[in-house]
C-alpha cells in the first residue's frame, strides 16, 4: 500500500514526507523544474516501504553499526539483534523503523513525533521547516525509560551525484575501518579525502566517519545547475558514504563516530537520564552558485 505523503512549500522548493515510513524525507526538489534536491524517489522506491531507498531518514537512539551484540549501560548489558537485511550488525537505531505521528502541519512547517519502546522508552520529534528554498531540520529526543541510557543522533540523507558534484567539508581525522565497516583508528585526512576546499567526489569508495569539524559543508552540482549551504548543530561528526558507480551519496550528520558505545570514552554519545533530552540540527539552503 502506498503510504500517505505529506507536503510543503515554500516559493522555491517542495518537500514531501511520509510519516508511516520512518519518519522519512520523500524527495526534496525545485518547484516549477523538479530537479532533485535529494536523491529522486519514484513510486518504486516508495512502495518498497524501505527508508534507505528514500531522501532523508532521522537516526535515533544511535547512529551507524554497534558491535558485540549490544553495549552496556549503567544498569547493565543491553542486548541488540540485526536489524537490516543487508547488514549484519545492528544499524541506525530504531525511530527509521517505526511509523511517526503528526502534531502539527502547515503549509511550511510539520511536526512528527515518535513514542518507542524499542530498544528503551523514548520520544522522538522532528521538526520540518521550509522557508526561501532553505530546509530546516530539527530532531530532538527525550528518555522515558526508568534506568538511563546511552544516546547518539544523525540524520541520513541522500543527495544526488553527477559528474563533477563536488563537496567542501572541514575536518581533520577520519576514522579508518577495517573489513566489517566498523572503526579501527583515528588518522589524518588522506589528500583525497581533504574536504576542505570544494573538491569532486573520489571515484573509489568511501564509507567512514570524519571528525573534528564545524558542522558546515558545502555540495555544489554543476550539472544540475545549484549548490546547497548545509549547517549542522549537535553534531561534531560526519559520515560520508560514496559507494562506487551509483548515482548518491550520503553525508549524515551525525553525534558521534561509528561504534561510538564500543570505542574509549564513547565519544560523542551522551547517557540520558528519565526526562533529559539531546538534539541535533541541519540546515539545507538551495541557491545558484556564486561563481
Amino acid at each position: 500500500m502506498t503510504p500517505t505523503l505529506l507536503n510543503l512549500e515554500d516559493e522555491f522548493t517542495h518537500l514531501s514526507l511520509a510519516p508511516q515510513l520512518g519518519g522519512s524525507i520523500v524527495n526534496w526538489s525545485v518547484r516549477g523544474t523538479g530537479l532533485p534536491l535529494l536523491r529522486h524517489s519514484d513510486a518504486h522506491a516508495l512502495n518498497t516501504g524501505l527508508p534507505g531507498k528514500l531522501g532523508c531518514f532521522p537516526l535515533a537512539p544511535w547512529s551507524n553499526r554497534i558491535s558485540e551484540g549490544g553495549f552496556e549501560c549503567p544498569e547493565g548489558w543491553l542486548a541488540l539483534t540485526p536489524n537490516s537485511l543487508t547488514d549484519p550488525l545492528p544499524i541506525h537505531g530504531s525511530a527509521w523503523q517505526q511509523p511517526w505521528q503528526v502534531v502539527s502541519q502547515t503549509r511550511d512547517e510539520v511536526i512528527l513525533q515518535l513514542d518507542s519502546t524499542t530498544p528503551f522508552a523514548y520520544r522522538a520529534r522532528q521538526r520540518f521547516h521550509l522557508s526561501d528554498g532553505k530546509l530546516s531540520i530539527d530532531l530532538k529526543v527525550t528518555h522515558l525509560a526508568e534506568r538511563p541510557a546511552w544516546y547518539g543522533l544523525g540524520l541520513h540523507p541522500y543527495f544526488p551525484r553527477t559528474t563533477g558534484t563536488q563537496l567542501q567539508a572541514q575536518a581533520r581525522h577520519v576514522w579508518m575501518c577495517d573489513g566489517t565497516k566498523l572503526p579501527t583508528h583515528l588518522s589524518p585526512l588522506p589528500a583525497e579525502w581533504d574536504f576542505q576546499s570544494l573538491k569532486v567526489l573520489p571515484d573509489t569508495l568511501v564509507d567512514n566517519g570524519f571528525c573534528e569539524r564545524d558542522g558546515h559543508c558545502l555540495i555544489r552540482q554543476p550539472a544540475l545547475g545549484y549548490e546547497l549551504e548545509c549547517q549542522a548543530t549537535g553534531s561534531d561528526y560526519y559520515l560520508l558514504y560514496c559507494p562506487v558507480g551509483l548515482d548518491f551519496f550520503c553525508i549524515e550528520p551525525v553525534s558521534h563516530p561509528v561504534n561510538a558505545h564500543h570505542l574509549p570514552g564513547r565519544p560523542g554519545s551522551r547517557l540520558l537520564e528519565q526526562g533529559e533530552t539531546a538534539e541535533l540540527g541541519f540546515s539545507l539552503h538551495y541557491r545558484y552558485p556564486s561563481n
